[in-house]
């Protein structure tokens, strides 16, 4: 078991307080979104706050803590939206 980078893509707010469009982050191998919510939280602490909240799309499609993530998935980390 070793440890692999993914790359998550930011929208929004979270790019906003990230102050960058992406953020590369560690992960263990086999990982799931839920370690690369921990990992955004801890890579990044102005996103600590906020990345249980967001949605995080793997491959496209929007993903639960349980789905497995690679170094090769195409991550987004994408905020609550409000508006009317």
């Amino acid at each position: 078991m070793g440890q692999v980078t993914v790359r998550v893509r930011l929208f929004a707010l979270a790019r906003q307080l990230a102050g960058c469009d992406v953020l590369e982050v560690p992960i263990s191998e086999p990982g799931t979104v839920g370690d690369v919510r921990e990992a955004l939280g801890q890579a990044c602490p102005a996103l600590a706050g906020m990345v249980q909240r967001v949605m995080i799309a793997v491959d496209s499609e929007y993903a639960g803590d349980a789905t497995p993530v690679t170094a090769r998935s195409e991550v987004a980390c994408i905020p609550p939206v409000s508006g009317g």
